[in-house]
């Protein structure tokens, strides 16, 4: 894969939307404020967490830099999150016949979406694993082009949360006829593919190192 800031990009959008389409805390609470605020509860939950990765960010390049750089790290980083990938994609294909969205569901409220975003991000422990493996990965790639590497990768990290989240909180606003479980569950397939494409990615990086 040739390391340049639109394949970091573009390659960062697509596993963040990966991510972000399974299910979780977060969509429950987008799908339930969205249905009592409109579209704006999406764009307003992923501010926060944006504001709550961006400071995971800086703390890990400000305090973690001489730790990025040993060979050792980057390889069992590689390995471990190629096999997280590679799981990610085995659960999502098994997922697709039952898989939905379940936009009807109306059982969390919250008052400050901003600080929601932030605390519903927190409350997932599939955020966490998915930093210390993944998102670890990406940095050390992404800081390989300096400070406009890491935007690359942070600018299409966020953006992939935006635009899913915007489509839910739309969806759930406007109703069920502009998004349903089919689309949903081709876009899962699809994300899976490319899951899979990347965890060779990774696993193909951290053996270059060790031969």
């Amino acid at each position: 894969m040739i390391l340049s800031l639109s394949a970091i990009f573009f390659s960062s959008f697509l596993i963040a939307l990966s991510g972000a389409l399974m299910p979780g805390p977060f969509l429950t609470v987008t799908v339930s404020e969205s249905s009592r605020r409109g579209m704006i509860a999406g764009p307003l939950l992923i501010l926060g967490h944006g504001i709550l990765e961006l400071a995971l960010v800086v703390a890990l390049l400000s305090g973690m830099a001489p730790f990025f750089k040993r060979e050792s790290v980057f390889i069992t980083i590689a390995l471990g999150g190629g096999l997280i990938l590679f799981w990610m994609a085995i659960s999502m294909f098994k997922s697709l016949p039952t898989l939905s969205l379940n936009l009807e569901d109306n059982s969390t409220k919250s008052k400050n979406l901003i600080i929601s975003g932030i605390l519903f991000s927190l409350a997932n422990p599939y955020w966490t694993i998915w930093w210390v493996s993944i998102g670890l990965g990406y940095i050390m790639t992404s800081v390989k082009l300096g400070i406009p590497g890491v935007i690359a990768f942070f600018t299409g990290h966020i953006l992939a949360d935006l635009a899913w989240y915007s489509l839910i909180s739309f969806s759930v606003a406007k109703g069920r006829r502009f998004f349903n479980d089919a689309t949903y569950r081709k876009m899962i397939g699809g994300c899976a593919s490319f899951l899979i494409v990347f965890a060779c990615y990774f696993f193909y990086s951290g053996i270059e190192k060790v031969l």
